[in-house]
């Protein structure tokens, strides 16, 4: 599991990327996430360990995709949290995006 998250890692996509430019370093609140980070038998977009935040990117191959729910219900299985955005909101809405993770962030921290 580990190697296939180095491997995505070498290759995101253009939604990972721009998320990351503002996620990484603790920049967003202060969170330190990690990217592809294995939880389970499934490898998490981005993953704030202290705060059991998982955040996942989903292109259009993931509409209507039942595989999403057994997966969010797995990774929460592990005590994450999972929230989940269409990487056309992260290129096109990343203000709001950010301010979604913000809140999540802020209601871990208050839990």
């Amino acid at each position: 599991m580990t190697s296939l998250a180095r491997e995505l890692r070498g290759n995101p996509t253009d939604a990972e990327k721009r998320l990351w430019s503002h996620l990484r370093a603790s920049q967003l609140c202060g969170a330190k996430f990690t990217r592809q980070h294995p939880i389970g038998d499934f490898i998490a977009d981005f993953a704030c360990r202290s705060l059991r935040l998982a955040i996942e990117l989903d292109g259009g191959q993931h509409a209507d995709n039942s595989a999403d729910a057994v997966r969010t219900e797995i990774i929460e299985a592990h005590g994450y949290r999972v929230i989940r955005f269409w990487n056309y909101d992260v290129l096109a809405n990343t203000d709001g995006v950010l301010t979604r993770i913000a809140e999540e962030i802020t209601l871990a921290r208050n839990q």
